[in-house]
């Protein structure tokens, strides 16, 4: 990086930036045009491998229950007991509140689903669901940044990830905003004041590659703080946002619900390796859960009308063993599930291929087995949420065929 590039990162990319920048710019005209696809996207991921078969509880298995004496979730009826969904499976009582959506059957859970690569390593696992080519270290690309450049109307916009630095799965050609997390995400920068502004601006006036890069990130920037002054006018009403996930979901659905340019979004939530005291109905998951649970509703209440042309993609790296361990947590493991809501999905239902808990069914004879790949899931709502051509998805997921499901 030279210096001209390391001034303009260093004062578009601070921690708490909206920044549309990269070693790739695009030509950002039309910005006013409302994007002709109504359909959007939002990936929730969970970091650190959430225990996915205490989030959705094969209540059914009698070895669920031998396996975990201390944080198994009770059978539906008892005191602190799962949430029935379907006679087999039940929801962790501290996600209540998602109760509704699943009675109103926009939202369903595709269990028994992950990467087929066996790897333990949290690093290794992220870097293959975010980059779509499990087993595959060298992909540069994350598979959103790939989907983007498919859907790109090449508004600055179009992809917005919440947090610090831009996350793995949107890394890639197309620029795309990053929206802070917390609180102060929409204040006044260095970059924001007029004088300083305008320096740059005479700085990197020319039109070669850097002043153009230069000039789109201050484009995305503008547009951002555009909606961000005029969602927190309208949600603030003389308070201050909650902290956490429920406050960034609940700031990013109103930008999403404001601006109809935002077409995909992406949020990270940690906390979820719970490998001591993981507790069962109460305890540390039980806490974690609340907290998404009220997010994930934030994101539906925050989207308003948007909501229904919405899809809501909730995923982590793997799941966790089936039996407990000594310090009442459970260790990496493999089959997960993943959750979906929106409009347009066919909730109510629990998808995927459910093989059981006992040894002989188990991957490795310690974890729930896989028999759902996770580009299986996004590929349906790919082509049937966001209108991607199925040929198309080699080039979203390369080197996979997707298996549509009757998701949607």
């Amino acid at each position: 990086m030279n210096r001209r590039q390391f001034l303009i990162q260093s004062s578009l990319c601070s921690a708490s930036s909206l920044i549309s920048i990269g070693t790739h710019g695009w030509a950002a005209q039309s910005i006013a045009a409302v994007n002709p696809n109504p359909q959007r996207l939002i990936v929730v991921f969970l970091r650190g491998a959430i225990d996915g078969l205490n989030v959705v509880i094969p209540y059914r298995e009698p070895t669920y229950y031998t396996d975990r004496p201390k944080i198994a979730i009770p059978q539906p009826g008892q005191p602190n007991g799962a949430l029935d969904l379907d006679g087999k499976f039940g929801l962790h009582p501290a996600l209540s509140p998602l109760l509704p959506l699943w009675q109103q059957k926009s939202l369903a859970f595709v269990h028994a689903c992950g990467s087929q690569n066996e790897t333990r390593s949290h690093f290794d696992a992220q870097d293959y669901l975010e980059s779509g080519t499990p087993g595959i270290k060298s992909t540069r690309d994350g598979w959103m940044n790939r989907l983007l450049g498919i859907i790109s109307d090449k508004n600055p916009i179009q992809a917005v990830s919440v947090g610090a630095t831009t996350p793995r799965i949107l890394l890639g050609k197309r620029a795309v905003a990053n929206l802070a997390s917390g609180r102060n995400a929409g204040n006044r920068q260095q970059i924001d004041k007029p004088q300083v502004a305008s320096a740059f601006d005479r700085l990197y006036g020319n039109n070669d590659a850097i002043g153009r890069t230069y000039r789109e990130g201050r484009l995305a920037r503008t547009e951002l703080l555009k909606d961000l002054e005029a969602e927190m006018k309208m949600a603030n009403n003389g308070a201050t946002l909650p902290n956490g996930f429920p406050g960034d979901a609940q700031r990013l659905a109103r930008l999403m619900a404001l601006d109809p340019r935002i077409q995909m979004s992406f949020l990270a939530v940690g906390g979820w390796d719970t490998h001591i005291n993981q507790g069962a109905s109460q305890g540390q998951l039980a806490r974690n859960l609340e907290q998404l649970g009220k997010g994930l509703i934030a994101l539906q209440t925050g989207l308003g009308a948007a909501y229904q042309n919405t899809t809501i993609v909730v995923m982590s790296e793997f799941g966790r063993t089936i039996k407990e361990n000594g310090n009442g947590g459970t260790d990496h493991g493999h089959g997960n599930v993943m959750w979906l809501l929106g409009g347009g999905i066919r909730g109510g239902t629990v998808y995927g291929k459910w093989v059981g808990l006992e040894p002989a069914q188990r991957d490795r004879g310690r974890d729930l087995a896989v028999t759902t790949d996770f580009r299986d899931v996004l590929g349906t709502v790919l082509t049937r949420r966001l209108a991607i051509d199925a040929s198309k998805l080699q080039q979203v997921f390369p080197g996979y065929q997707s298996q549509m499901m009757d998701l949607i």
